[in-house]
């Protein structure tokens, strides 16, 4: 079969096929689902992307072996928090990582790994970075937005080159997030700010969050944070 065949009936099945689609409970692997149109269904998840800032900048100027080092602490980093409260990491897309959080405890550990990454950029990374080339005078930046909504996981790609894909809000507005350069580092929707408790929201009585308006989506509301959680083990 060439290949102009088989695009043209892939492309047909996926339109055509009907949709089997069943609940989740966990955050399924690939092989969990098939590559025909079969989808996993939440009514609600938490995504967290964490992207390095100025990456591009970075390789630009700094020698490849400095870049890779900058991108493996961080997503290092990233990844043991996003295990360590919970979340399962569904991809890392070259300077980027995104984690899901599903079922009843969701919103708050998510938002306490984007804290705990502040934290690890600013009081790890930076200081090891210092120490290790201090001619470099290189301070690492990160970004990280979150977002909550119904979401679906589907199988995408091809047989050996497959991966899941998740369509939903909280995976688009999570990722966009990201792209924001102001001085907040965690950045959330009004939707998973309201499903936060006192102990994610002030530090010694004060909001650690600030309302804003974004531009970028018909200026609905989000909350930035400068703030950071501590890691203490």
């Amino acid at each position: 079969m060439g290949l102009k065949k088989e695009l043209n009936d892939g492309v047909a099945a996926i339109f055509r096929d009907q949709w089997t689609t069943r609940k989740g409970r966990n955050v399924p692997e690939p092989e969990d689902l098939k590559l025909s149109n079969d989808a996993v269904e939440f009514d609600r998840a938490t995504i967290l992307y964490a992207d390095l800032a100025g990456s591009t900048a970075l390789v630009d100027s700094k020698n490849w072996w400095f870049s890779a080092e900058i991108y493996k602490t961080f997503l290092l980093c990233a990844a043991k928090i996003v295990r360590s409260e919970g979340g399962a990491i569904t991809s890392y897309d070259g300077d980027r990582i995104m984690g899901i959080w599903v079922g009843e405890s969701q919103t708050c550990p998510a938002v306490r790994a984007a804290l705990k990454i502040n934290y690890a950029v600013h009081k790890i990374i930076n200081p090891a970075l210092a120490s290790q080339y201090p001619s470099q005078n290189y301070k690492i930046k990160q970004v990280v937005g979150i977002d909550t909504s119904s979401i679906r996981a589907a199988r995408t790609g091809v047989r050996g080159g497959n991966d899941l894909v998740w369509v939903g809000r909280a995976a688009n507005y999570a990722a966009k997030l990201t792209d924001l350069d102001l001085e907040p580092r965690t950045w959330i929707t009004a939707d998973a700010y309201n499903k936060l408790r006192n102990s994610e929201k002030l530090a010694s009585g004060k909001s650690m969050w600030k309302q804003y308006s974004w531009t970028q989506k018909d200026n609905i509301k989000i909350y930035g944070s400068t703030y950071w959680w501590p890691i203490n083990d």
